[in-house]
C-alpha cells in the first residue's frame, strides 16, 4: 500500500453511489488483486453498506478512499483458535494473579489512535490516516465499531478495535504495549465470540500471524453468503464477562 495503483478500469464511486458487486474487483493479475472501486465517502451509511457486503476500507496519505473485496478471505473461525501454550502461560498467570481486566468500548478513541501509530508489517506509515479515525469513531458512536481492551497492572497493555453488523465480526487492527498484550484482546475477543456462538471473525488479509493463531482462508463466494447470512442475526452486548475466560482456559472455573 506504500505506493499508489494505478486507477484506469477501477469504479470510481460518488458520494452515495452503491459499490460494485464483489466479483468485479482486480484479480490475480492486476496490479491490486481485491481492490474493488475509489472515492466515495467514509460515513456510516457507507460503511455499513461496504461491510454488509464484504467490502473495505484501506488507502494510505496521498490516495483516494479505496475500496476492497480480497479473494481469498483470511477468517477466523473463534473455535479454531490456536491459544498456544506461552500466552496460555501468561493469561493463567495474569488471570489468577487478577492483574488482568478486559474492557470492551471503554475508551474506543483512544484504542484506534493507538493502532494508528501501529504500521501493518511491510507498509511505511499507516493506513489509519485522521479521516479513518473520524469515521470509525462516528461509527462506534452509532453502535458498530467496538474496542477490546487488555489493561494490566491498571494500564492499557493492548487492544484492537472491529466492526459488528449482526452476528458478524469484522477484526480491524491491532496494538501492544507490553508482551502478547493485542494476542490477549484478540483471546478475550474470540472467549466473547465462543459465549455468544459467534462463528466468524473477519481478519481481511492473509497474514503468517493469524495463520498461525488458526485464521484460514476461505473462498470470496462463501465469506459473503455467510456475511449476508450473518448480518441478519441479532448483536451481541459488547461487554466482557471473566466467565467467558472459561471457554478458552476452563481449568480456572473463573466466575463473577
Amino acid at each position: 500500500m506504500a505506493q499508489s495503483p494505478p486507477l484506469q478500469h477501477l469504479e470510481w464511486l460518488e458520494p452515495g453511489q452503491d459499490f460494485p458487486a464483489p466479483e468485479h474487483a482486480w484479480g490475480p493479475a492486476d496490479p491490486a488483486p481485491g481492490l474493488l472501486a475509489a472515492g466515495g465517502m467514509l460515513d456510516v451509511p457507507t460503511l455499513v453498506k461496504a461491510y454488509s457486503q464484504g467490502i473495505f476500507p484501506w488507502y494510505s496519505a496521498g490516495q483516494p478512499i479505496l475500496w476492497w473485496s480480497t479473494d481469498p478471505r483470511m477468517v477466523l473461525r473463534p473455535e479454531a483458535f490456536k491459544l498456544h501454550r506461552s500466552l496460555r502461560k501468561t493469561l493463567v498467570k495474569l488471570l489468577t494473579e487478577q492483574r488482568l481486566v478486559i474492557r470492551m468500548d471503554h475508551n474506543f478513541e483512544r484504542v484506534i489512535r493507538a493502532c494508528a501509530h501501529t504500521p501493518r508489517d511491510g507498509q511505511d506509515g499507516t493506513w489509519i490516516l485522521p479521516a479513518m479515525v473520524q469515521a470509525y469513531f462516528k461509527l462506534h458512536t452509532a453502535g458498530h465499531a467496538h474496542s477490546v481492551e487488555a489493561w494490566i497492572d491498571g494500564e492499557l497493555a493492548g487492544g484492537l478495535y472491529c466492526v459488528n453488523l449482526g452476528g458478524m465480526v469484522f477484526g480491524e487492527s491491532m496494538f501492544s504495549r507490553q508482551s502478547d498484550a493485542s494476542k490477549i484482546a484478540l483471546a478475550a475477543l474470540v472467549a466473547m465470540a465462543r459465549h455468544h456462538a459467534l462463528p466468524l471473525i473477519d481478519c481481511q488479509q492473509n497474514t503468517p500471524h493469524l495463520t498461525s493463531l488458526g485464521g484460514e482462508l476461505m473462498p470470496r463466494a462463501a465469506f459473503i453468503r455467510q456475511v449476508k447470512r450473518l448480518t441478519g442475526l441479532p448483536a451481541p452486548r459488547w461487554h466482557f464477562e471473566a466467565v467467558y475466560w472459561n471457554h478458552l482456559l476452563p481449568q480456572l472455573s473463573l466466575s463473577e
